[in-house]
């Protein structure tokens, strides 16, 4: 997913001598990325904006803050995503948080492939899929669970993110070997294939995988294409970052596309806690819509 930069490192990445975020531009970027992005920036977090965004200003070739801001007025949906990216730190693994992929393979697909298996229909939603790791090691525990049960079921993993960054990446599915770090030398050997001469040091996602997963671009706060149902959302480590009216909002909408005894997959240090009536805790980080 993607999290809004916290490396204070980088506030001056855009090198000694450029244009200065002053106070209207700041003030103006604060309330567009809230409204945008459902995103609070601190003031304490101005000098990393200017950093960051110096790398566009120079891409745009633009003088100053005052005419980035202008191009967000005139069209905000044109650089709604470079901005996103911008400000944000793609920070996600494969099988991070394991438990909630322990939980699938033992206890949710074996029930959803035998309940779908005369020709059902089964869907995951990866929002906030940042650069796809999480969407491809949710294809290999669903490809391992057709497999193992002989299933014929209709199962896709729709992933979706703001960042055109992490999109492109995630769309190649091509990643270093020492991000591999979190998946078994039996999965490595089985869904990723190894790169040779100039892509050594490369693995590239098994085409099986491709085949489970579409990854599309979309704005959690913005209107959203598919219908659904799903039958299971993982949005983790994404609502941290929002207010409070915006976790309502989006955990409401959520509930709007899965059925009774769908599941809502937070991140580790999230909850639905005095934000929704419409799911039950019934493990760590794992919420299960309420109805029959």
């Amino acid at each position: 997913m993607s999290a809004p930069a916290t490396d204070d490192s980088v506030a001056n990445a855009g090198g000694i001598g450029g244009p200065s975020l002053g106070d209207a531009e700041f003030r103006f970027l604060r309330e567009f990325v809230l409204e945008h992005c459902g995103i609070s920036l601190g003031e304490h977090k101005r000098q990393l904006v200017q950093g960051r965004l110096l790398r566009r200003l120079r891409a745009l070739r633009l003088r100053g803050f005052e005419s980035y801001c202008q191009i967000l007025r005139d069209d905000p949906d044109s650089e709604l995503g470079e901005l996103a990216s911008a400000i944000s730190t793609n920070v996600t693994s494969f099988f991070r948080e394991m438990h909630h992929y322990d939980f699938l393979i033992q206890t949710q697909l074996p029930l959803w492939l035998q309940q779908k298996r005369n020709g059902g229909r089964l869907r995951i939603w990866s929002a906030g899929c940042s650069t796809g790791e999480e969407p491809y090691a949710l294809a290999m525990v669903l490809a391992e669970a057709l497999e193992a049960y002989g299933s014929q079921v209709d199962a896709k993993i729709l992933a979706t993110d703001l960042s055109p960054q992490a999109l492109e990446a995630a769309r190649k599915g091509v990643y270093s070997v020492d991000k591999l770090a979190g998946v078994s030398p039996e999965r490595l050997r089985r869904w990723f294939l190894r790169g040779e001469g100039a892509y050594s040091g490369l693995a590239c996602v098994h085409p099986r995988l491709r085949e489970l997963v579409t990854i599309q671009p979309l704005n959690l706060l913005h209107d959203w294409p598919m219908q659904g149902p799903f039958d299971a959302i993982f949005c983790r480590n994404v609502v941290i970052y929002f207010d409070k009216p915006t976790k309502q909002r989006l955990f409401s909408r959520y509930a709007g596309l899965l059925p009774p005894g769908g599941y809502l997959f937070l991140g580790h240090s999230e909850s639905m806690y005095g934000l929704s009536d419409d799911f039950d805790l019934v493990g760590r980080t794992i919420y299960r819509k309420r109805g029959t």
